[in-house]
């Protein structure tokens, strides 16, 4: 079974850091293009980032950029999103997800085996 596990997440004060990680188990994550997701208390689910790690290539929401860095290791398939100065408004339930078509995209739909999530608690 294809399946994508999501780790990483805890709880920290405004300002500080966290990492997570998006384990593929039955696929090579470098063949794909993986995705990053948050769904906030209330709110709809929305992209964060995205990489190709074959191609080098990332893409971050507005919410993210300067902030979070995307990253893949390739012999640990395993593909990271590290979170720096984080603020109360990060505080969502995190879900990585493999691109069905290699391009980047914010479209939930054009996603698939998401991982379970991981819950990111920012308190200020």
């Amino acid at each position: 079974d294809v399946q994508l596990q999501a780790s990483g997440g805890g709880s920290v004060q405004a300002g500080g850091s966290l990492r997570l990680s998006c384990v593929g188990y039955g696929l090579t994550l470098d063949d794909f293009g993986i995705g990053w997701f948050r769904q906030a208390p209330g709110k709809e689910r929305e992209w964060v980032s995205y990489i190709e790690s074959r191609v080098i290539s990332t893409s971050y929401a507005d919410s993210a950029k300067g902030r979070f860095t995307i990253s893949s290791d390739i012999d640990k398939n395993t593909v990271y999103l590290q979170m720096n100065s984080l603020k109360v408004e990060d505080t969502a339930v995190y879900y990585c997800a493999k691109g069905i078509f290699l391009r980047a995209t914010m479209e939930e739909y054009e996603y698939s085996h998401w991982g379970q999530g991981t819950q990111v608690t920012v308190s200020s």
